[in-house]
């Protein structure tokens, strides 16, 4: 089946019981057993629940990958992720972050005896230096990154890795996989945060892992009872909704992010925008050949800095000034001071993210619309 026809069909089955289209969310905690560990394949639901067993099952058919598991939040993913990599492990990771992982790895990993060493992904031979340097147990990736979209080579990075021992995880958010599967480009595990683009509607928080190895598989889906980390039921039915139109959703993200890249690219009010799927992206050929679609959202750094970017920000009227990303919604974030907030000054502003960066999650409203909105707040500067 083709990507759009899998994200309505695969591992989603009619229920038995019933016939109901839509899998039912079983809301149970516990399930009745016919005798001590005699049962239906379910126990408590923390260990498994039937709607999040459907939605693992779409995830993983999503990203082409063996297993899917579902958690309760993006971070929770990410933490039952690290759960896996003992005292003395040593991580390479990606150095444009999202501020949240940042802040886990360095105030919380790191106590631990865990080794995080960052290296600009952007070029293959860097990686390859990096991985050189020590052992490597894990080769943690963002592409496109958050906030500034840059890409990494995902062939490139996993032979390297691969040659080293080393496990591949990549954060597919931004892309989604209408847009990009990492598996079928060589990583291991693929983690998302399900709040975003899969979710799509706002409405719930929620993260995954999907696995290609079943071995790394079977050890995942125990730190995931263990860790306990796992989503209600009716966030795994939300979620799986979600999927249904990740699709059609994808492409109308696309066109609104291009009419604004359009615009923003050139502005006299502009010092730099990054959209992948524009020609003046540095790494447009590399998008071009790894990603099946560019995403919806476009960051953009405003000449005058923090004062330009909060008059830009007061000037905005579609959209809407919060947190999170993927949304039906247009949602405008202003990373220094929000999601990345948590980064000293210092080690932002060497990573890009200046007082001056917008980053703009576009929404499925009519494109014609969204470019005016921004076209409108850039005239306030």
């Amino acid at each position: 089946m083709r990507f759009d026809t899998r994200l309505i069909h695969s591992g989603q089955p009619a229920d038995p019981l019933t016939g109901a289209v839509n899998v039912p969310v079983y809301l149970s905690s516990t399930f009745r057993q016919s005798a001590p560990n005699r049962h239906r394949g379910y126990v408590y639901s923390r260990s498994g629940n039937p709607t999040r067993a459907v939605l693992e099952s779409a995830l993983a058919a999503a990203e082409s990958g063996r297993t899917g598991l579902a958690f309760s939040s993006g971070l929770g993913a990410l933490t039952t992720l690290l759960e896996a990599f003992p005292t003395g492990s040593r991580i390479v990771s990606v150095d444009d972050l999202y501020g949240g992982t940042w802040r886990l790895f360095e105030h919380h990993r790191r106590q631990f005896g865990v080794r995080i060493d960052y290296v600009d992904m952007t070029d293959p031979a860097r990686v390859a230096d990096a991985i050189g340097e020590a052992p490597t147990a894990m080769v943690y990736v963002e592409s496109p990154t958050n906030p500034l979209l840059r890409l990494v080579d995902l062939r490139a990075v996993a032979r390297l890795a691969h040659r080293a021992g080393a496990v591949v995880a990549v954060d597919n958010t931004f892309a989604s996989p209408a847009n990009q599967r990492p598996i079928e480009l060589g990583a291991d595990i693929v983690l998302h945060s399900t709040t975003k683009y899969l979710g799509g509607h706002s409405d719930i928080i929620g993260g995954a892992l999907v696995l290609s190895d079943p071995k790394q598989a079977e050890r995942y889906a125990w730190l995931q009872n263990a860790v306990g980390a796992v989503p209600s039921p009716f966030d795994c039915f939300l979620v799986l909704r979600g999927l249904h139109t990740l699709g059609v959703r994808m492409r109308a993200h696309e066109a609104s992010a291009r009419a604004v890249a359009e615009l923003l690219v050139g502005h006299r009010k502009v010092r730099a925008a990054y959209y992948p799927g524009h020609a003046s992206h540095a790494q447009h050929a590399l998008a071009r050949r790894q990603m099946d679609g560019f995403g919806g959202i476009v960051s953009f750094e405003v000449a005058g800095g923090r004062g330009a970017a909060l008059r830009f920000l007061r000037g905005l009227e579609v959209f809407t000034l919060a947190e999170s990303l993927g949304g039906v919604e247009s949602l405008v974030d202003h990373p220094a001071s929000m999601t990345h907030a948590s980064m000293p000054r210092k080690e932002r502003e060497a990573h890009g993210v200046t007082d001056g960066l917008i980053r703009l999650s576009c929404g499925i409203e009519d494109p014609a619309d969204l470019a005016d909105d921004v076209r409108r707040a850039l005239g306030r500067i």
